[in-house]
């Protein structure tokens, strides 16, 4: 039959995974039509072109019928793929919606451990999605969405299966504390694990460097071309050696005079 269970699913929380979405809903998925024409015979890898082709989450609108979101996801629950199969839906970063489905399939059918260590860093995705419901259409975040799955009861018209809260998790040792990049901005630390407090000394004494050595460089240009340096203005230009140079050539050559003249006069 079409609306069967594959053959050799597991059952999901002691129970047949389709009868994780409510009776009322499940059978106005079967009556649709875009379950008769479109999730018949779909597979785990001819669902992805479906779930590209989604432009919204959501429940049921109008006149209680449902998304093509919702129907997708009663197909999931039919098919029961791999756990590596939704794995790569997640990290499937250019197809939101496509991880949008994936990260609800996941919270209805993995372990509460499992379900925190592969939700929670989508949190970090403020990507936008359109919701429909039953006002229309209204504009939602990856994160919000995510945050959703987490916390509360009913997503998407459809009751989440209770897990424990994460403090019970991490008391019993079953995972490690949450790492929040909110109390690493109110710390002041980056990326890198340095503060702004050390970045902006590191770039305060860089800069008194910086500053130092214009200094040095412009008083050594100074002192370059200062006279004390400049050799070449010591080399037989200062005046008072032209004229002392001067005056001794004029004595010699009147002591050579006065010799000759003695001589003579002899």
């Amino acid at each position: 039959m079409a609306n069967t269970t594959v053959s050799g699913a597991k059952a999901i929380h002691g129970q047949n995974p389709q009868y994780l979405v409510e009776t009322v809903i499940r059978n106005r998925i079967y009556e649709s039509n875009y379950w008769k024409e479109h999730c018949f015979a779909l597979t785990a890898e001819t669902l992805i072109d479906k779930a590209l082709e989604l432009n919204c989450i959501g429940g049921v609108y109008g006149n209680q019928r449902p998304t093509e979101f919702l129907c997708l996801l009663l197909k999931l629950l039919q098919i029961q793929p791999e756990k590596e199969i939704l794995i790569e839906y997640l990290r499937a970063e250019e197809f939101k919606y496509l991880r949008a489905l994936a990260s609800i399939y996941i919270r209805m059918t993995f372990r509460a451990v499992e379900v925190y260590e592969l939700l929670e860093p989508l949190l970090k995705d403020y990507r936008k999605l359109r919701l429909r419901n039953m006002a229309g259409y209204t504009l939602t975040f990856i994160d919000e969405y995510v945050d959703s799955l987490l916390t509360e009861e009913r997503v998407c018209d459809i009751i989440m299966p209770r897990i424990p809260k994460r403090q019970i998790l991490e008391e019993n040792n079953d995972i490690g504390p949450r790492k929040s990049r909110l109390l690493d901005a109110l710390e002041g630390k980056s990326d890198d694990g340095r503060s702004d407090k050390s970045r902006s000394r590191s770039r305060s004494r860089s800069k008194s460097l910086s500053r130092s050595r214009s200094r040095s460089d412009s008083r050594g240009s100074r002192l370059s071309g200062s006279p004390l340096n400049d050799r070449s203005r010591y080399i037989s230009r200062s005046p008072s050696r032209s004229r002392s140079r001067s005056r001794s050539g004029s004595v010699a050559s009147y002591r050579s005079r006065s010799r000759s003249v003695s001589l003579d006069r002899m």
